[in-house]
């Protein structure tokens, strides 16, 4: 059996915790991941059929029954799961039942996975129903994507084409655009709901006045999404204030996302 602590998937989540807090997205014990393992792969760092405990999840995920996902703890600060991945994360398995799940390895000062598992599960099965590959759920507080929240409404054709606007990227990287929610109780089988129905049509969610949701097949591709919708945001609050002289125009954009070849919402456009 391999060291676990070598394992790349646990590597990976140091890192990209890490850089996460370094940038002031998870203040505290701010945001949450979930990163789906291959079966077989985790198989080389533990034995599946050694479950150091059973936690509820709080809801049935049977279409998730048997997947493996290592996942930060609630409570937890990402600075410290460089120095300390045994407390901070965990790997757990969905039961049977669906209702569970087996602690395969972490959370060793008894701890337990993110508050927002369900809603975590839940934006799993959904992205997984549109696009089998996608494997990761990234929660963060990125702050000029929060301070937009304020000041811009709150409308997913507008909050889109804005950002779409800030960065001749941005329809290239995100041409499903960006789907947004209000504000509502975190930590609750009902944002976890209306989350999931909104992965059904875009990779990334804005929870009004807290944070944004991002999935992608891998932790770099989720990290990038949030990364580059940061970034438009910021330019958007450097300048919002400002007389606007120059913007990409919506038939720039479309030459954009055509030339590219993406699949854009041609309905968050205005030509």
């Amino acid at each position: 059996m391999k060291d676990i602590f070598t394992a790349p998937f646990v590597e990976e989540m140091k890192k990209m915790t890490a850089n996460m807090y370094r940038l002031g997205w998870d203040e505290r014990n701010g945001g949450n991941i979930s990163y789906m393992l291959e079966n077989d792969l985790v198989a080389e760092y533990l034995d599946p059929t050694q479950v150091i405990r059973t936690i509820p999840i709080g809801f049935e995920a049977k279409s998730l029954v048997g997947k493996i996902f290592i996942v930060t703890g609630t409570g937890k600060y990402f600075k410290n799961v460089m120095d300390d991945p045994e407390t901070n994360l965990g790997i757990i398995r969905i039961a049977e039942d669906g209702c569970t799940a087996e602690l395969l390895w972490g959370y060793k000062d008894g701890g337990k996975f993110t508050s927002e598992l369900p809603a975590h599960l839940m934006s799993h099965m959904a992205r997984l129903s549109v696009d089998p590959d996608n494997r990761v759920v990234m929660h963060c507080h990125p702050t000029y994507t929060l301070a937009m929240n304020y000041v811009h409404e709150l409308d997913e054709k507008k909050f889109t084409h804005t950002l779409w606007e800030m960065c001749t990227e941005c329809i290239v990287v995100f041409p499903d655009g960006i789907g947004v929610l209000p504000w509502m109780l975190c930590g609750t089988n009902s944002i976890g709901e209306a989350t999931a129905a909104k992965m059904k049509e875009f990779r990334l969610v804005v929870w009004g006045m807290h944070g944004i949701y991002g999935v992608g097949k891998n932790l770099d591709e989720a990290f990038g999404l949030i990364e580059t919708v940061e970034k438009a945001a910021q330019i958007y609050m450097l300048t919002a204030h400002l007389p606007r002289i120059n913007t990409i125009k919506d038939e720039e954009l479309k030459e954009l996302a055509e030339y590219f070849g993406v699949k854009y919402r041609k309905d968050f456009l205005n030509c």
